[in-house]
């Protein structure tokens, strides 16, 4: 990426820029289509799936349907704060002068649909070409409510459902794995066209870009911390001083699967029992990742600001609620390939172009670290609140 832009600066306006541009330009294109064209069946999959993998997770026990609710509720609210929040605080800190303009996307700005075209078309009549159209909002409603019925029938069936889905996302996989071989030369020649057209003004974008996520996932962490507090009924430093071992791990790893045990040895300074603890907290690494989903959002709403779109309440209503439907659908997918089977969906379901999107995941590593750290900092919380009011301290026996 930066070989890209310092190539493209550099040669801009030259005559061997227009020789350049006239490979790069078709082969950075041909590139993100191969990974455009993985996100809808992935996302299609990965939410029946992941619909038939939650309702079986409740339907055992008492405290993973009560975390299930929590997620249900908490997702999408946190979604929400972060759609309406987003574009107040780019009023304070906008994007830098000379940023990456609305001529990167290849077009004029996107249509954007009135509420009432939004609303009217938010149930598809033809699921088919909802998927052809790469409709999100319609399409991922319609994953939800298809894995949702696959759940409710005879299990022979439901199995063979959840079968045929997991091949497809095995596939979608591999084709994204091959795609993603071949990652330097297309983020190389969408560099250079980038760099080409607006200098190094783009690497004051991408790190503006990389303080504005982080900051998006530290508020998520900091808004787990409150509720915690709150509604868990627990001081504030104490919620603190238990989650931190976790946080320091998922700092290192980034890697919510692998701050697992750093988390279980939390429940006791948490006062959570550790059987409750051992339930919700594996569900909530696989399903409750609010810091990356608040954080999918903030960039949907970047790179709409970058591209000069204004968006309506409808459209980021849209956004968290695809973001957060996603987001519990991502299950175990790796940083490269979650980073756009999940925010993808989002800009389309927003009307936002993605063609920035291989350029923002070449600095995504430092996001991803505050991506993390939130997540975890959330599941902390949600166990705190499956478990109840914390156990009174035992009294020191005298003699």
């Amino acid at each position: 990426m930066i070989l890209g832009l310092v190539a493209g600066a550099l040669l801009a306006g030259s005559a061997a820029d227009a020789s350049i541009l006239l490979v790069a330009s078709p082969v950075g294109k041909l590139w993100l289509d191969a990974l455009t064209m993985t996100v809808v069946p992935l996302v299609f999959s990965l939410l029946v799936t992941g619909v038939i993998s939650a309702a079986d997770s409740a339907a055992g026990g008492r405290a993973a349907p009560r975390a299930l609710t929590l997620f249900v509720v908490l997702l999408p609210a946190v979604c929400l704060f972060s759609a309406l929040l987003t574009p107040l605080a780019l009023e304070v800190w906008p994007v830098p002068a000379g940023a990456v303009s609305l001529q990167l996307a290849g077009g004029e700005s996107p249509v954007i649909a009135s509420a009432a075209d939004w609303l009217e078309n938010i149930i598809p009549a033809n699921p088919l070409k909802a998927a052809a159209d790469t409709a999100m909002v319609p399409l991922v409603l319609f994953a939800l409510l298809f894995g949702l019925a696959a759940s409710r029938i005879e299990p022979e069936l439901r199995a063979s459902i959840q079968t045929f889905f997991r091949a497809i996302v095995q596939a979608m996989l591999k084709i994204v794995h091959w795609v993603l071989l071949v990652a330097p030369l297309g983020v190389f020649a969408l560099a250079y066209a980038v760099g080409s057209r607006t200098g190094m003004g783009a690497a004051g974008t991408l790190l503006h870009y990389v303080a504005f996520v982080a900051s998006a996932c530290i508020i998520t962490a900091l808004l787990a911390c409150v509720i915690a507090a709150l509604a868990g009924r627990m001081s504030p430093l104490a919620f603190a001083r238990a989650a931190l071992p976790a946080q320091v791990v998922a700092a290192s790893t980034q890697s919510s699967l692998a701050s697992l045990p750093a988390m279980i040895e939390a429940a006791g300074p948490l006062q959570v029992d550790r059987q409750v603890a051992g339930v919700v907290l594996p569900l909530a690494v696989a399903i409750f990742r609010a810091a990356s989903a608040a954080a999918n959002v903030t960039v949907a709403v970047y790179l709409a600001q970058l591209h000069g779109m204004s968006l309506t309440a409808a459209d980021l209503i849209a956004g968290a609620f695809v973001a957060a439907a996603v987001s519990i659908a991502a299950v175990g997918l790796p940083a490269q390939v979650s980073f756009f089977a999940i925010i993808g969906p989002v800009c389309l379901a927003m009307g936002v172009p993605i063609q920035l999107l291989p350029l923002l995941l070449a600095v995504e590593t430092i996001p991803d670290i505050f991506r993390t750290i939130g997540d975890v900092t959330a599941d902390l919380a949600v166990v705190r609140l499956v478990a109840g009011r914390p156990k009174a301290e035992a009294q020191p026996v005298r003699s």
